[in-house]
């Protein structure tokens, strides 16, 4: 008879495989993404680097993840076609139905892996609530942001702020290591960013005067006709990517590990377990 396989997917695992599991009392991961222009030359769906990127860590760290919510708030994305925002309170329930599925059955132990940064003022607000309803904190980690400096500047040097943005670093590099197949590099080019007022524009929520930001609310086509908020996809690489992923993967991993020790709803109690973290 065959070894059974150790599933560390959740859509993988029959209820009573994963009632077994239960008295390990696991870390469930949540990744959510979005569904929105990536410029010309990739894909829309930058959650399937998020799915990826936390099945990964799922296996290095002995974690299970969950199905991956492909959707999240992106308003200013919604005058380019092919996109799927959610309004706010829709993203805020989804996070609070899809977190309260597992604190219901006293699984505590949750991290959320968001592959979407504007979603995260909305994570803040929601899980606030639910520590203040349910006592149990749940952290999330803002992938893309979790890049630190020295490997931006391993792998772009100086030309780290020509690499970053919208559209360009560090998701070209990423999808061209995890989904080379579905890149359109003959489409790509640098980010351009236009006037608005009068003035440049910082991105899709403020405009510069006098070298400060003034906020006020645009949409990205109004930055730049791609939608392409920054960032010089030129300068990316499949190379680029498998280190950023590899990072990735072993942060997170190693965050796991340290959440084996903590009680949840008391950030005062710590107690180090024996972790399998990311090699």
């Amino acid at each position: 008879m065959m070894a059974r396989i150790r599933k560390h997917a959740l859509k993988d695992m029959t209820f009573a495989e994963f009632r077994e599991r239960l008295s390990e009392k696991p870390v469930i991961l949540l990744p959510f993404g979005s569904q929105e222009e990536q410029g010309p030359h990739a894909p829309m769906g930058d959650f399937m680097l998020t799915e990826a990127v936390a099945g990964q860590v799922a296996e290095a760290s002995d974690a299970i993840v969950a199905p991956t919510i492909p959707f999240g708030y992106a308003d200013f994305f919604k005058t380019i076609a092919g996109g799927i925002q959610l309004r706010p309170s829709t993203f805020s329930a989804v996070v609070e139905d899809t977190v309260t599925a597992f604190l219901d059955h006293g699984i505590e132990h949750i991290l959320i892996l968001n592959g979407h940064t504007s979603n995260a003022p909305l994570f803040d607000q929601t899980l606030r609530r639910i520590r203040t309803e349910r006592g149990v904190s749940i952290p999330f980690v803002n992938l893309w942001q979790s890049i630190p400096d020295v490997l931006w500047k391993e792998l772009h040097g100086s030309s780290v702020a020509a690499a970053r943005g919208h559209g360009g670093e560090p998701l070209t590099s990423i999808y061209l290591h995890l989904f080379p197949e579905l890149m359109r590099m003959d489409l790509a080019r640098p980010s351009v960013r236009a006037k608005a007022f009068g003035l440049p524009t910082g991105g899709v929520n403020n405009i510069q005067f006098e070298g400060m930001p003034v906020h006020v609310q645009m949409n990205c086509h109004e930055v730049n006709a791609d939608g392409m908020l920054g960032g010089d996809p030129l300068l990316a690489s499949a190379e680029k990517g498998a280190r950023m992923v590899e990072h990735l993967v072993g942060f997170c991993a190693r965050f796991v590990g340290h959440m084996r020790g903590c009680d949840m709803r008391s950030p005062t109690a710590f107690a180090p377990q024996d972790t399998k973290a990311a090699s």
